[in-house]
């Protein structure tokens, strides 16, 4: 019986009932895909939630109408091949949600429901462990501080003193002009204390800079050795 459970029920045939059930298993799989990342992500969007929640189940209806057509399969790549996908680049976690639900998505389209439900509860477990044990977590927190200044102030000493005020930890890490070589755009990777005062550090910041642009992020970020 357990084995039959994880044989797979490839069909020559679409049958409305393989169709049916391919495409229920599917979507349950990415709604425990969709609830397990966000789990473990701090923020997230709400269309990426939703796209891995239809993920699996859109994957699974392009494998069963393929079959083992070959011409059918040469055709859909094309057609495939004419739609542009443009988006902002996003977290490489998110780039391993993606694979996973496809994974899930074909795995339900050949009629292996079972190595599909096993594989999904495993990863979706390892998601949750890593996130619990914060896996490649780094142990100091920090921030990203976008500082916009006048091409007439010196970038590379521009905030030495504040930071040093702050008792702030602090790396140059890009440099770009903006406004036609006007302005630049200054980012450094900062380490805050516990005790810093955010307000009076931008407050500092904004006057050295000409009350330009700031940005300090609120979410630490990973830092790169």
């Amino acid at each position: 019986m357990i084995e039959s459970l994880f044989s797979t029920t490839t069909v020559t045939e679409l049958t409305f009932t393989h169709a049916v059930l391919s495409f229920i298993v599917a979507i349950l799989l990415g709604g425990l895909i969709s609830l397990t990342y966000m789990k473990t992500q701090h923020s997230y969007s709400t269309s990426f939630t939703l796209t891995m929640m239809v993920l699996p189940a859109i994957v699974t209806i392009i494998i069963m109408l393929i079959g083992s057509n070959i011409a059918r399969a040469f055709s859909l790549a094309g057609a495939f091949s004419i739609i542009r996908f443009r988006s902002a680049p996003g977290d490489s976690k998110d780039i391993s949600y993606v694979l996973f639900s496809m994974a899930a998505g074909l795995a339900c389209g050949v009629g292996a429901y079972g190595y599909a439900v096993l594989f999904t509860v495993l990863l979706c477990g390892l998601m949750l462990v890593l996130k619990k044990l914060k896996f490649g977590a780094s142990k100091e927190a920090y921030k990203t501080l976008k500082v916009t200044i006048p091409e007439s102030l010196g970038y590379e000493e521009a905030f030495n003193e504040i930071f040093q005020k702050f008792n702030i930890e602090y790396e140059l890490k890009k440099v770009r002009t903006t406004e036609l070589g006007s302005l630049y755009e200054v980012i450094y990777s900062v380490k805050l204390g516990p005790h810093t005062n955010q307000k009076e550090l931008l407050d500092a910041v904004r006057t050295r800079n000409g009350n330009l642009d700031i940005t300090l992020t609120m979410n630490p970020v990973v830092q790169e050795y």
